[in-house]
């Protein structure tokens, strides 16, 4: 029984390493110096207004502000992350927008620069404070949740509940309650799955944030379809990824029952009045057009834009056409 075991620990982790890697596609100086230099060539360029909101248990979550110019004026565009990633996953589309709508984005509790506790239950009612902790501290009224993959069902369920507040809802290469197309990425399938592998593995990683930050980058490199995008944004994005560890395996541990607990809405979704653009980058093996299909049964209203040649990152393999959507949309 103990052979049998061994054996299977030594498969499993066989396996865990080649779907992670411990070498990753970042450079061998790690990603400070190049993420240093992009923030500021960013923030010259973009001058977004910067701020720390704390929460109601007093953690902060750093959040950003484009096009202030324009807020009252026009909705507020509140653009939320994924996991394992941060609010850079906007940048490239936030030119496209910040002439014509306020912008907010900001990272998670656990994720950027954000505040990171150890022992914080990361899960969806945690996000839905950090949006909720946003909207009352900028005094956002007139909103428009802009999500992806992991926030899909925070901002989702945020619309339902607010829908006088909402003027449009934007799904981005998301997913919300079971879908049956949904497949997960091969990193959270393995961290999702309760059982000794998962446990030895989150032990290890915990000793070796090196390890676990190239592991995070090799899956992040295939969420990209434009090389380009890969080649500028994947330090950008994985920056810092040994410290959103804790966020990280609990948001993975949490995955299936937070899609489970969500069944039950699909009569809510389908009696949600307000506009539903549903933009899926077409190549997404994970967040396919077959869930983005679900999304048009779920919202049967929603408007349905395939986007070729863009991967699950659609929004940095193709921010131009994304933000043209937005603009006629909107």
């Amino acid at each position: 029984m103990i052979i049998r075991l061994l054996v299977r620990i030594g498969v499993g982790l066989i396996l865990v390493a080649a779907v992670l890697g411990c070498a990753g596609p970042l450079p061998a100086g790690g990603t400070q110096p190049i993420y240093d230099s992009y923030v500021a060539q960013f923030n010259l360029e973009q001058r977004p207004q910067t701020t720390m909101i704390t929460r109601p248990d007093g953690h902060r979550i750093h959040a950003r502000q484009f096009g202030l110019e324009h807020q009252g004026r026009s909705p507020t565009l509140v653009m939320m992350h994924g996991f394992p990633d941060n609010q850079h996953l906007y940048d490239a589309l936030i030119p496209e927008l910040a002439d014509r709508f306020h912008v907010v984005t900001f990272d998670f509790l656990g994720s950027g620069q954000s505040e990171k506790p150890a022992a914080h239950v990361y899960d969806v009612s945690s996000q839905r404070t950090d949006l909720e902790s946003v909207v009352k501290a900028l005094g956002l009224n007139r909103i428009v949740p802009v999500v992806h993959d992991l926030s899909g069902q925070a901002g989702i369920d945020w619309a339902l509940d607010n829908e006088s507040q909402t003027v449009a809802l934007v799904l981005l290469n998301t997913y919300y309650s079971p879908m049956v197309s949904l497949v997960a990425p091969e990193a959270i399938q393995f961290y999702s799955t309760p059982g000794v592998l998962r446990d030895i593995m989150v032990w290890g990683s915990m000793k070796s944030g090196g390890n676990f930050q190239n592991g995070v980058a090799s899956q992040l490199a295939k969420f990209f379809s434009n090389d380009v995008a890969r080649d500028k944004y994947l330090p950008i994005v994985t920056h810092g990824a040994s410290d959103i560890r804790p966020a990280f395996f609990s948001s993975t541990a949490l995955l299936w029952p937070e899609l489970e607990a969500r069944r039950v809405s699909g009569p809510r979704l389908q009696q949600f009045k307000k506009p539903v653009h549903i933009v899926f980058g077409a190549d997404d093996p994970y967040l396919n057009t077959g869930v983005a299909a679900e999304f048009t049964d779920l919202f049967p209203a929603g408007a349905l834009h395939l986007i070729s040649g863009a991967g699950h990152y659609v929004q940095l393999d193709a921010p131009q056409r994304v933000g043209r959507i937005l603009r006629e949309s909107l």
